[in-house]
């Protein structure tokens, strides 16, 4: 199929689902007030602070990226590392910071890093996660007792949460049980980021993931997957997108809810705003 079929019937499913939304009760882009100008009605993700991992737009420059999300109403981020690199340098901290403020952009998660026991690599990873108001790094640490020993002395000193993402099959955190064993009897700011997708890989439940770790999610990446190994839209993979909001919703999660897309890096928005359709359906049902 060509790139322009591709695209024009990923506009018509765009198009046939936001009509399907709207007569649950509202579009994914709702039609301007008139009162206020040509400011789109704001979106109503149900409490949920809606966002994006940033590796879905990973083909487009960082202020391209934000441009893209303010129009999608995706003002919470994870940051990935070619968006906003890693510094301690304090002018370029304040850059970052005020290409965010600028644009409303609220960075909550950044990720995914690796730690081992290297505490100087560690601590420049917190240093920055402090200085740029971060709540938690979404991480891949190494499984030795030096590496979580460390972990428990930074997330207490810096009061940032390290969230444990698993990353499919063969992964060292591609099953539930790596996630829970890894975290017991460790400092509660560590827990895990729940990448919906990659445990689908794996042949596992997420939403059986978002219960067993109840209290310790502190990141989700909302991904579908088919069959473990076709990367979705989500809602047209075998992601129970409900479940998992009603099992979020359960828990009271405040934490960045990211929508990850790992298709079309040239442009992902045409997909992205069908995902988001989707996801709206399934919030009216929560």
């Amino acid at each position: 199929m060509s790139d322009r079929n591709q695209f024009s019937r990923r506009e018509f499913v765009a198009a046939g689902l936001a009509a399907g939304v709207m007569a649950l009760g509202g579009g994914l882009f709702a039609a301007p007030k008139k009162d206020r100008g040509d400011e789109p009605e704001k979106i109503d993700w149900g409490g949920f602070k809606m966002g994006i991992q940033s590796y879905s737009m990973r083909g487009f420059k960082v202020e391209k990226a934000i441009e893209e999300c303010k129009k999608l109403q995706l003002y919470y981020w994870e940051s990935f590392k070619d968006h906003l690199p890693i510094t301690t340098v304090p002018g370029e901290v304040a850059k970052e910071k005020e290409l965010l403020k600028n644009n409303g952009i609220t960075l909550l998660a950044y990720g995914v890093l690796s730690f081992d026991e290297n505490e100087t690599n560690a601590r420049q990873y917190f240093d920055y996660a402090k200085a740029m108001g971060i709540e938690t790094l979404s991480a891949n640490p190494k499984k030795t007792e030096e590496t979580f020993k460390l972990l428990d002395k930074l997330v207490e000193e810096y009061g940032v949460n390290i969230a444990i993402h698993n990353h499919g099959p063969g992964a060292d955190y591609d099953k539930i049980d790596d996630v829970v064993k890894a975290i017991k009897d460790h400092h509660e700011r560590i827990g895990a980021c729940v990448d919906t997708g990659h445990y689908l890989r794996s042949s596992e439940s997420p939403v059986e993931a978002i219960e067993r770790l109840k209290g310790r999610v502190y990141g989700c990446h909302l991904k579908d997957v088919k069959d473990t190994k076709v990367f979705k839209i989500l809602g047209e993979g075998d992601l129970d997108v409900l479940g998992c909001l009603k099992a979020l919703k359960a828990q009271n999660y405040q934490h960045v809810l990211a929508l990850e897309y790992e298709e079309h890096p040239e442009n992902p928005v045409p997909d992205l705003e069908i995902c988001l359709t989707n996801l709206r359906a399934a919030l009216a049902k929560v």
